[in-house]
């Protein structure tokens, strides 16, 4: 597999075919090509991962080929929104072709110190895989169009003392109807979403009936995304809008209600049953079973007895 690394923004840019970017530090660009053209597109059989030190939002209408993971047709014929981070690589099976496609690259430095900055991190679909963008319905990928073309204009105009603010403006418009569209699509997802809370229940029903709470500890977050083959952010954010909790609630409630038949058996030990669930230190169980239960653990024994 082909692994193509872009330093920074001047590489990316020519590796697209465009002038180097107006601002070292941020750039945008658009391609339009008629049907003639896509069907004059050759496309490859190779697998190609890209790595880009700076963040990249793309809109992409697919015509052929498939990011990693693939697409249902349905996604394909409706305009595709692509978050990236910095250091993050995502993987392309042949080349993805689009009749029309927008990109925006910014560094890290062109935002340093704005408030922008520290609010971006809080936008959990820059870190989701590449297989859990954003599928726009047409009139979002309009509404995705005409912020896209406003800060083309201003990138495009000369520059000023306004431009920079200008452009900050409407791109934090783009990311908050972004994250808008996301909510969305959980919600039009649900089936998609329920399936995926049953998995992840599934897998913990397994690392628990094969003793594995006791001998590796807690499953992390990052540990079931993984087995789940979803970035660990996005398996949050789904777990959240199906459930109305999040994964490491999702945890602590199994490991609750596995502790609640633990104690129940003859002769059950407080600690021991601590060690069972993978905790480290008995006191940091019972604090947690108080928290979701309301009792302590051996309140919660003394009870059953009494009953």
């Amino acid at each position: 597999m082909e692994a193509i690394i872009f330093n920074n923004i001047t590489e990316f840019n020519r590796a697209q075919n465009l002038p180097d970017p107006e601002n070292p530090l941020f750039s945008i660009g658009h391609k339009s090509m008629n049907a003639d053209e896509v069907q004059n597109c050759v496309s490859s059989n190779k697998e190609v991962s890209y790595t880009n030190q700076f963040y990249i939002i793309s809109l992409k209408n697919i015509v052929s080929g498939e990011i990693l993971y693939g697409r249902t047709k349905y996604d394909c014929e409706t305009g595709t929104l692509l978050f990236s981070a910095p250091n993050q690589t995502y993987t392309v099976k042949d080349i993805v072709i689009s009749s029309e496609s927008w990109f925006i690259a910014f560094h890290e430095d062109f935002i340093r110190g704005l408030d922008i900055q520290k609010r971006i991190k809080k936008y959990n679909f820059f870190n989701y895989n590449v297989n859990e963008a954003l599928h726009l319905s047409p009139k979002e990928e309009l509404t995705i169009k005409s912020i896209l073309k406003n800060i083309e204009a201003e990138y495009q105009n000369n520059q000023d003392e306004f431009s920079k603010e200008i452009i900050l403006t409407h791109l934090e418009a783009l990311l908050k109807y972004a994250d808008r569209f996301y909510k969305r699509q959980f919600l039009n997802r649900k089936d998609i979403n329920k399936a995926l809370f049953t998995r992840f229940k599934e897998i913990l029903d397994v690392y628990f009936e094969s003793d594995q709470l006791e001998e590796k500890g807690i499953p992390t977050v990052e540990w079931l995304a993984n087995q789940l083959g979803v970035s660990h952010r996005y398996m949050r954010d789904t777990i959240k809008a199906e459930t109305g909790k999040t994964a490491v609630d999702q945890i602590n409630l199994y490991l609750v209600e596995e502790a609640k038949n633990l104690l129940l058996a003859p002769h059950a030990s407080i600690s021991e049953t601590a060690y069972k669930l993978g905790f480290e230190y008995p006191q940091y169980f019972s604090r947690l079973f108080k928290k979701k239960v309301g009792v302590s653990p051996k309140e919660y024994i003394e009870n059953a007895s009494a009953n």
